[in-house]
């Protein structure tokens, strides 16, 4: 019962975005009472609690299966490529779904620890040329407390993953950039502009490299 509700929450989520998300409307598709429905979630904040991390659950798996030595521009067809196929999911991770909710559940955080967990490992065991070695080491110093702030988060994902400042700052960019592309082009951003998505994640690729 437990799987047929979140299936259903999630046809809500692909037609409606989260206000559509209703426990009583689920319970009557399902062809049970309201009260039923709530002895398996308490509310709709515990069924939304319970879609992000199965949400993060799928990320993970579906990088951690593409992750290894192919650098993170193979990581980032992978991540985009998730965003494409469930979008209504990929939103439902990365914006508060409703107000009043709560996205740093701990629950919620350490599952998304595990979606990074791919990228960090990717890009610690990533080879660095003697030249782009040269270059990090000529680049400006990291922030102090930026450092300390990666530090810090570095040691609450699964253990191993990563302990180098540098090397979680460069995670978080990639991160960054992969967010950011993918999330203007679920909303139709680069489409309105007249510009082709492929081309630009060609770049985004390029870049990566």
């Amino acid at each position: 019962m437990r799987e047929e509700v979140k299936s259903a929450a999630l046809r809500q989520l692909a037609e409606g975005g989260a206000p559509a998300l209703s426990l009583n409307a689920i319970a009557k598709e399902l062809g049970v009472s309201g009260p039923a429905l709530y002895r398996y979630f308490a509310n709709r904040d515990a069924l939304l609690t319970e879609l992000i991390i199965d949400a993060y659950g799928d990320l993970a798996a579906a990088l951690a299966a593409a992750a290894g030595d192919r650098g993170s521009e193979v990581l980032a067809g992978v991540y985009r490529g998730w965003a494409q196929a469930q979008p209504h999911r990929y939103r439902l991770l990365f914006s508060a779904p409703l107000p009043g909710f709560d996205p740093h559940d701990q629950r919620i955080v350490l599952a998304s620890h595990e979606a990074m967990v791919p990228l960090l490992r990717t890009t610690t065991s990533s080879p660095v040329g003697d030249e782009a070695a040269g270059q990090e080491a000529a680049g400006p110093e990291l922030d102090a407390a930026l450092a300390g702030q990666l530090s810090r988060w570095s040691v609450r994902v699964p253990p191993g993953t990563v302990t180098d400042p540098a090397v979680a700052l460069r995670a978080v960019m990639v991160w960054s950039r992969m967010h950011g592309f993918v999330s203007l082009e679920i909303e139709g951003n680069f489409a309105s502009m007249g510009l082709d998505p492929d081309a630009l994640f060609a770049e985004l690729l390029r870049s990566l490299r």
